[in-house]
């Protein structure tokens, strides 16, 4: 392993202390296809602020042959994050994704309508969690503490701390925990 303060090893460690089935952080260092995809776009989402498109999607469909995950250039993604497994995930173009997000394989961050430069695809706060092929679409956002179930179809505004389920995602309120005073509603 290279030297631990680069974003691999990061992703690595974090991957390591959320994932039971991780055995080492070498193992998810080397082998795991969310740590790759991550790192390989950071260097496409660097071409494509600096409005070198073509090379960042080259990357970006680079990434996404060598591991299944399909994450657009201009997507803005915190860390860190854990992709676990990966298969067929698609993140799209004005996705913004918060840090110590769990996504699962086919999940889908998607857009609607076919404007350019406006927000079309969702934002995701901190700490939340995406079930296995859970669609999300539009500019919507999920709040930070949320869970959205496996297969859940996604087309409002989540608040913090509740889970979203089923097709189309009801909203189930959970309350936050004693003593934080973050607003749940709509602002």
């Amino acid at each position: 392993m290279k030297a631990r303060n680069n974003k691999r090893y990061r992703l690595a460690t974090y991957i390591y202390q959320e994932d039971a089935a991780a055995h080492s952080i070498e193992e998810a260092y080397r082998y795991y296809p969310g740590v790759t995809a991550l790192v390989m776009h950071e260097r496409a989402h660097m071409h494509y602020q600096r409005g070198n498109f073509l090379l960042a999607r080259k990357i970006s469909e680079q990434a996404r042959f060598l591991t299944g995950i399909e994450i657009h250039p201009g997507a803005q993604i915190d860390e860190p994050i854990f992709i676990d497994h990966g298969t067929g995930l698609v993140i799209g173009e004005t996705s913004i994704i918060g840090p110590r997000v769990k996504l699962f394989h086919g999940v889908t961050l998607g857009g609607t309508g076919k404007e350019k430069d406006v927000k079309r695809h969702p934002t995701v706060e901190h700490d939340v969690l995406i079930g296995t092929g859970a669609t999300i679409l539009g500019d919507v956002r999920i709040g930070h503490h949320s869970k959205i179930g496996a297969g859940a179809l996604v087309l409002e505004d989540v608040p913090p701390y509740a889970t979203a389920v089923g097709v189309p995602a009801r909203i189930i309120q959970r309350d936050p925990p004693e003593g934080d005073v973050t607003k749940t509603s709509k602002e």
